[in-house]
């Protein structure tokens, strides 16, 4: 079976794993969490990055950070993972998805103003499939309303928008390690800091609490509980995995770029024929090869394509279900506006095989599978 998936590995992660264990400190913050801490702040610009244990906690964090209270607003699509949404349903948020857009699956930037009221708080863009959101008027509509920025940038690392890395661009941005990501480390993301200003006060929401951070740089000559806060530190083991991935980082995105376009080569007549839709990229965005994705007729077609590429050896999935559809979204938020797109692309949507080393041979097989599917 062609996997869906597969965690990178590239092969020094035993070693600094080693050296984790070896130096009896396996708890957050260590070496290598520095380190790979620097990495994003080198790649991104940001005045600070924090590792956290999730791209769920982080935006946790970006919640807190941007003071929700019970009964704010936040903007954001429907057409996303749980997380974004959860990180301010805690904080007693009431959630407004508006419609995204068909050809990038992103966030509907001209939908945003007008589903913005008296109690608006946050706007949340999600960067699907690591392709950038319309950010220069995000920030615009957010600068004018005097909104907090929170990027979902998920599946966003090694991206940018007009040169700007992803995550970087919003007051906040949160990245994912998850296994399924392009850089892993099992479990775990990294909340990104804009503005100086506001490191302090997530250092001690990442530290339960507490000013430990300004206490071990020296600061003050004892630390304490200060403010609201939780365990939001992943382990020195887990940064020693993703440390050995950042370091390559710029192999694992080329090898996964080349799967990327061959993909699309290969796609083309099909597309051309009309029977799919493949990715678009708008020239502005330099996108990170996350996902390759394919857009078929309707619900029937898809579900049809992935029982065949199935019973012929080869995964292929769907993604997310609408969050305004489940219950969930039905008891937290509202749909602002005309659902156009959003079940639509739910229902067309269908994502092929891609990780660091997908063999050449089992991208050809999928290709050749789906060229059969057409042709029957």
């Amino acid at each position: 079976m062609i996997k869906f998936n597969q965690a990178p590995i590239v092969g020094t992660e035993e070693k600094y794993i080693a050296e984790v264990l070896a130096s009896r400190k396996v708890c957050g913050d260590g070496p290598l969490t520095k380190k790979c801490n620097e990495w994003i702040e080198n790649r991104t610009g940001v005045a600070k990055s924090l590792l956290t244990t999730s791209c769920s906690t982080a935006l946790d964090m970006a919640a807190i950070l941007s003071d929700i209270q019970p009964g704010d607003e936040v903007i954001l699509p429907s057409f996303t993972f749980v997380s974004t949404a959860n990180a301010f349903v805690l904080r007693g948020a009431n959630l407004v998805f508006v419609d995204i857009r068909p050809d990038t699956q992103n966030i509907n930037e001209q939908l945003i103003e007008d589903a913005i009221t008296d109690k608006t708080k946050v706007i949340a863009p999600v960067h699907y499939a690591g392709v950038g959101c319309e950010m220069d008027t995000i920030m615009d509509i957010a600068k004018r309303h005097n909104l907090t920025v929170v990027e979902d940038a998920a599946q966003g690392v090694m991206s940018t928008y007009k040169g700007r890395a992803l995550g970087s661009i919003g007051d906040y941005g949160c990245y994912s390690f998850h296994e399924t990501k392009n850089y892993s480390m099992g479990e775990g993301g990294a909340l990104l800091i804009r503005d100086a200003s506001n490191i302090e006060k997530a250092e001690i929401i990442r530290e339960k609490g507490t000013n430990r951070s300004v206490f071990l740089r020296g600061q003050v000559d004892k630390y304490t509980w200060v403010d609201m806060g939780s365990s939001y530190l992943p382990s020195e083991i887990n940064a020693a995995y993703l440390w050995a991935q950042l370091e390559v980082a710029e192999e694992i995105n080329k090898n996964r770029r080349a799967s990327w376009y061959a993909y699309e080569e290969m796609l083309k007549p099909l597309a051309e024929q009309g029977k799919i839709e493949l990715p678009y990229i708008p020239e502005e965005c330099e996108h990170n090869a996350h996902m390759f994705y394919i857009k078929v007729a309707d619900i029937t077609e898809r579900d049809a394509l992935i029982k065949y590429l199935k019973e012929n050896g080869a995964s292929a999935v769907f993604h997310y279900v609408p969050l305004h559809t489940a219950p969930a979204g039905a008891k937290f938020g509202r749909f602002h506006g005309e659902d156009k797109y959003t079940t639509n692309t739910y229902e067309r949507l269908l994502r092929l095989p891609l990780y660091y080393q997908l063999e050449r041979s089992d991208l050809e097989k999928v290709c050749e599978l789906i060229t059969e599917f057409y042709k029957k």
